[in-house]
């Protein structure tokens, strides 16, 4: 999904349905501020993306909605499931999508949360809504395209 797979990186959690709904126009990779139970749980492979989104606030970035269930061995105390997590960019990255995401239509959306050398990662994309013909114009170019793939290899 995301660039060459990369054997020092595993993917946790993918927004699938983000690719759908929106026309990614840039990617960003971001750390992401977690608790010690959090990292715990996303390493167990648990972490939902389909109801989370970006938000610029200020002069940092926030990831809103994401679920990350409480780990189990951890403290019974637990945590907000889905509170608001802190995005780790470079200053630059951050002014960059300060001025992209005041454009009309343009949003944050969190494609993948992965490790990368041991630290969590998230993928996050620059990314305009596309509204219901589009989606469907891409589904009709995705079978033909299949389409296209099956009668060359029947050819060959």
């Amino acid at each position: 999904m995301g660039p060459k797979a990369d054997p020092s990186q595993k993917t946790v959690a993918s927004n699938r349905r983000a690719l759908h709904d929106y026309e990614i126009l840039e990617r960003f990779e971001a750390g992401i501020v977690l608790t010690g139970s959090e990292v715990k749980s996303l390493r167990g492979g648990r972490g939902s993306l389909s109801e989370a989104y970006g938000r610029v606030q200020g002069s940092e970035v926030w990831l809103e909605g994401m679920h990350i269930p409480p780990y189990e061995q951890g403290e019974k105390r637990g945590y907000d499931p889905v509170r608001r997590r802190k995005l780790l960019l470079h200053r630059n990255e951050i002014e960059r999508l300060i001025g992209k995401t005041q454009e009309r239509g343009l949003t944050l959306v969190p494609l993948r949360v992965y490790f990368s050398h041991g630290l969590a990662k998230l993928e996050v994309g620059l990314g305009r809504g596309k509204r219901q013909f589009e989606k469907r114009q891409a589904t009709l170019e995705r079978e033909h395209r299949r389409e296209m793939d099956r009668a060359a290899r029947r050819r060959r």
